[in-house]
């Protein structure tokens, strides 16, 4: 199964009013993507859903990944 589905677009990102590059390639196109940010404490207890999730841009020409806690 693929990362990204064919009709999903890349898209431009701004950081504080600055662009994104990737820091690998110079690339300035994004895939935006949620992940949860999980604890040993909550998995042991079932309630990883309490934990944060961060917004991930996913490069879109090496794949790399930054993250950043909450919305931008």
């Amino acid at each position: 199964m693929p990362l990204f589905s064919k009709e999903e677009t890349p898209v431009k990102v701004e950081v504080h009013g600055k662009p994104l590059q990737c820091r690998i390639c110079d690339h300035d196109t994004f895939y935006k993507r949620r992940s949860q940010l999980n604890t040993q404490l909550a998995t042991f207890f079932n309630v990883d859903w309490a934990n944060r999730s961060a917004v991930c841009y996913v490069c879109a020409k090496c794949s790399h990944i930054d993250w950043f806690l909450g919305e931008k």
